[in-house]
């Protein structure tokens, strides 16, 4: 629907009763805050109405910047964080850095607290800390190879192989 002073799209829909009779008005953000002005100078009841609409349009912001979070993607695997709402997993551990400040307020809403507190099992940090090292010695390697220090490379690469051949967390 359109707005009925501009071309614009019409976000604002007000009833007003006159006369008994509802009059119905749509307008866009700009008419609508027009409208709104021009009627609060007429009664105190407008006052009530105008705090509605903005928070209306507080709400229609917040929905916009909703479609914009949604439409953030990892870099890594690929999902996008509307994804993630709709089915609840991450694709990931990148996924949590990549949706830090939106999943920090999930967090915090749900646990009330964003940061961990309780134990942690000794197998998590371990393997964490192996998990990191293999990243950072791929990386390295990638870096030796595209600057053709191949010696380098080969101790990375046996540095690889070794502490992936190790089961051990």
């Amino acid at each position: 629907m359109k707005c009925q002073k501009c071309e614009k799209f019409a976000t604002f829909h007000i009833t007003e009763l006159t006369s008994g009779k509802p009059v119905e008005f749509h307008f866009c953000e700009e008419h609508a805050r027009e409208y709104l002005s021009e009627s609060s100078d007429q009664n105190e009841a407008a006052t009530t109405l105008a705090e509605s609409l903005a928070q209306n349009a507080a709400l229609n912001h917040a929905v916009e910047n909703l479609h914009e979070i949604d439409q953030q993607v990892c870099p890594v695997c690929g999902i996008s964080f509307f994804e993630f709402r709709s089915k609840g997993r991450l694709g990931c551990p990148f996924d949590y850095t990549c949706f830090n400040e939106q999943l920090g307020m999930l967090v915090e809403n749900i646990h009330g607290e964003r940061r961990h507190i309780g134990k942690i099992p000794n197998s998590f940090n371990k393997g964490q800390d192996r998990r990191t090292h293999l990243i950072k010695l791929r990386r390295e390697l990638d870096e030796a190879i595209a600057i053709e220090d191949y010696e380098n490379a080969k101790t990375l690469r046996d540095q690889i192989r070794e502490i992936e051949g190790n089961n051990l967390p």
